[in-house]
């Protein structure tokens, strides 16, 4: 079976795993305080063109997700995110769990746009009662989304501009940001720049498990550590998050295993696109989403895995294709032969 219904279906990157036994043997402090962490904190705030970031090291996305939010927020205020958003839909209501509503605007792509979030604040505060109502307080969007889609530099300035004008904190959720430096014309540093606080996803892009959550704004740095080990993510080993992300931010490696996984999935999509299957998302990432007959899907899960993603018709599903850092050209172009003769 050959499978692409995710991307973090191996172990890790090579260069990874050889880091991680290379240091095997070292004695270190705990907690993230050991000079692994360090470096690599230093790499990411380099990268970022941000040196007074703060960054800390997270084992997984969702344990990622509700401890910024419930660092960014007080008790009566709310996340506000697509409707197909991950902190709305695939995290067992983690965020409500921290006491912190979830308020949700319409998306067709995974989007938001910076003007649902201007009405959507204004109409708070125009409402008499308002004080009856969770307070948007924090913008939350994915860099890709969960369709695939990518937020494009002009997007991101705009969303940033409503949340600055309002008084709205931005938190960028980058499980999948390897993917999006390689097909966006957003960058690290415009991240850094134009958000307060977002994170490098490791878990999807080569590392064994891992979130560097990257903080910009300085009223939430002071009790993020507080916040980390209430919420069960203070890592005793931290310093395995700090090695594989060392390892990640040197020598290009992150860029290059995002751009290698894109460009197998662009691959899949000309093969889609060739034999006239139409793409639920216009995606440029890792993550491809044709519109396939049930006839064939059944054939093809005869020896491929992916995820069912929408029934479009009696007939039709549109699934999800996802290539990884471990995906291999033969794989590919076995599944692309399969659609030709499918």
């Amino acid at each position: 079976m050959i499978r692409f219904e995710s991307d973090y279906l191996e172990g890790a990157l090579p260069e990874v795993m050889d880091a991680l036994v290379r240091t095997n043997l070292e004695q270190t402090p705990g907690y993230g305080e050991d000079a692994h962490c360090a470096h690599a904190a230093e790499l990411i705030r380099e990268k970022c063109k941000a040196p007074d970031a703060a960054v800390h090291f997270l084992v997984g996305g969702t344990q990622a997700n509700m401890t910024v939010i419930a660092a960014a927020l007080r008790p009566h205020q709310a996340a506000v995110a697509a409707e197909t958003g991950h902190i709305a839909v695939h995290e067992t209501g983690s965020v409500e769990a921290t006491g912190h509503k979830v308020i949700t605007l319409p998306s067709a792509d995974g989007k938001i746009r910076a003007g649902q979030v201007k009405a959507l604040v204004e109409a708070h505060w125009a409402d008499a009662t308002h004080e009856h109502q969770p307070q948007p307080a924090l913008v939350y969007i994915s860099q890709p989304t969960e369709n695939g889609t990518v937020y494009s530099l002009a997007e991101l300035e705009a969303i940033s501009a409503v949340c600055r004008e309002k008084g709205l904190l931005l938190f960028v959720d980058g499980a999948r940001l390897g993917a999006a430096l390689a097909c966006s014309d957003v960058s690290l540093a415009d991240l850094a720049r134009l958000t307060d606080v977002f994170y490098i996803g490791g878990t999807k892009l080569g590392a064994l498990f891992g979130e560097a959550v990257v903080i910009t704004n300085e009223a939430l740095k002071r009790d993020f550590r507080y916040i980390i080990k209430q919420r069960g993510g203070m890592f005793a080993k931290g310093r395995l998050l700090g090695v594989m992300f060392e390892t990640l931010m040197s020598d290009g490696l992150y860029e290059r295993t995002g751009e290698r996984e894109v460009a197998l999935a662009q691959k899949l999509r000309a093969a889609f696109e060739a034999k006239g299957w139409p793409l639920m998302y216009d995606s440029p990432t890792n993550q491809q989403f044709p519109i396939v007959p049930d006839a064939v899907l059944d054939k093809l899960a005869e020896r491929y895995t992916f995820s069912d993603w929408a029934r479009t018709d009696e007939s039709h599903r549109a699934v999800r294709f996802c290539t990884s850092w471990a995906t291999t050209e033969r794989d590919v172009d076995a599944l692309i032969n399969d659609i030709a003769r499918a």
